[in-house]
């Protein structure tokens, strides 16, 4: 705390914000699948006095002066990142997954090009084509869905393909819980002659672990955020083949933004290079040991897992179908509980996204704190406990304290 001394003497409301996030963090169990812990090293690099400067365009092609450094960050995230992933090139300057995709949509087609992506419900990503964003009124979507027993059917996807004839095939998720295919997947593009995207948003530091197959070799342009699983800052990342370097950089930058977030990019740098550490790999499996002992103990009570099962770092569970409980107060009441987690919708919920009929769990946060099986059954008890009090409060604040309690033996920051 003594780290924020300035801060707390300028701005006492500012800092008491800051003081309270921070105890939030220490006492409550994360849950969020999109969310994780970055190291201090990574804190300090986004602190750095690299948010002072400006650095539109690119390593040794700037338009402003004074970058000396900014062009040694840069390079240096970018070398990592390819050598995390085998990629052939990298642009490290998106400030978020969401401009990342926008970029990576703006450097390949042309508007009222027709894109193929995974309906949301069914686990896709807001900016893979919702008709709320600005691709959708940009781009003509057309979406595919998941089968009852929660596994894509390529050959339904190929017709589809052979059907709609997309410029771009999107494959990538935001919750959905089961491996993709990925050499299926290209295949079926190959046929219809569509450039190949992959969001590994979710996923992508357990493929830098090794946890999970890597979907670079497969794809013409995978896109990431920094945070997640990979365990950076929060911000984007494109990989491409060589052939489209030009086309990406150019849709980066000046095409969707303007100056990179050089802050940013250190602590990129940095998290990238935690990542070709090997305890990242022992993290990485340790994620899938936890994200598995967690759906053993919902099906032993009894609870719906949504796409059957799960391979990566997350589960989605049917609360309505499980407990008579929706996602809202699912969500609600396990915050009262310190346990963190997001009301999420299922395939063709029946219910509205604010109140839908799931909830989604992450395991990352709480991998990153040192919790292992023992730690992810017991949670999976406490939800439990949760959803069956019908919100009653006393029940609640016993849970918390419990919660609080293990959280001490985990400390975020020793």
């Amino acid at each position: 705390m003594n780290a924020y001394r300035s801060l707390r003497e300028s701005d006492p409301q500012a800092f008491a914000a800051l003081k309270g996030e921070m105890k939030r963090e220490e006492e409550g169990l994360e849950l969020i699948a999109s969310e994780n812990t970055v190291s201090p090293a990574v804190l300090d690099a986004l602190g750095s006095v690299f948010t002072n400067k400006y650095s539109e365009g690119y390593p040794g092609n700037r338009y402003y002066g004074g970058q000396d450094f900014t062009d040694v960050i840069e390079t240096l995230a970018i070398d990592r990142a390819k050598e995390l992933f085998g990629a052939e090139h990298a642009n490290v300057q998106p400030l978020s997954g969401a401009a990342a995709n926008l970029a990576a949509y703006v450097s390949v087609l042309a508007p009222g090009d027709t894109v193929l992506g995974m309906d949301l419900s069914h686990g896709g990503h807001l900016t893979h084509g919702h008709p709320v964003t600005l691709p959708a009124k940009v781009y003509r979507f057309v979406r595919y869905k998941t089968e009852a027993d929660g596994a894509i059917d390529y050959e339904k996807l190929e017709a589809l393909a052979l059907s709609e004839k997309p410029r771009l095939m999107l494959a990538g998720f935001s919750s959905y819980t089961r491996q993709i295919d990925y050499a299926r997947f290209a295949a079926i593009a190959a046929k219809v002659g569509a450039v190949t995207m992959m969001d590994m948003a979710h996923i992508a530091g357990m493929i830098a672990g090794g946890a999970l197959p890597n979907p670079v070799p497969h794809f013409d342009i995978v896109t990431a955020t920094t945070h997640k699983t990979l365990r950076g800052p929060r911000g984007g990342l494109i990989l491409c083949k060589e052939a489209f370097a030009r086309a990406v950089d150019k849709a980066v930058f000046p095409g969707v933004q303007g100056g990179p977030h050089m802050h940013m990019v250190l602590a990129k740098a940095v998290a990238f290079g935690e990542a070709l550490r090997p305890e990242f790999r022992e993290y990485a499996a340790q994620i899938l040991r936890n994200a598995k002992a967690m759906e053993s103990e919902f099906v032993s009570l009894g609870y719906s897992i949504v796409f059957g099962t799960t391979e990566n770092h997350m589960l989605l569970i049917d609360t309505v179908k499980s407990r008579g409980v929706s996602g809202r107060d699912a969500q609600e009441w396990l915050d009262a509980a310190g346990i963190t987690l997001n009301k999420n919708v299922l395939p063709d919920d029946p219910r509205g996204p604010m109140d839908p009929s799931g909830v989604r769990i992450g395991v990352p946060a709480a991998t990153t704190r040192g919790m292992k099986e023992a730690e992810m059954r017991q949670i999976v008890l406490w939800i439990d406990r949760a959803l069956r009090s019908g919100g009653r409060k006393r029940e609640l604040s016993a849970i918390r304290r419990e919660v609080k309690a293990l959280c001490k033996a985990f400390p975020i920051y020793r």
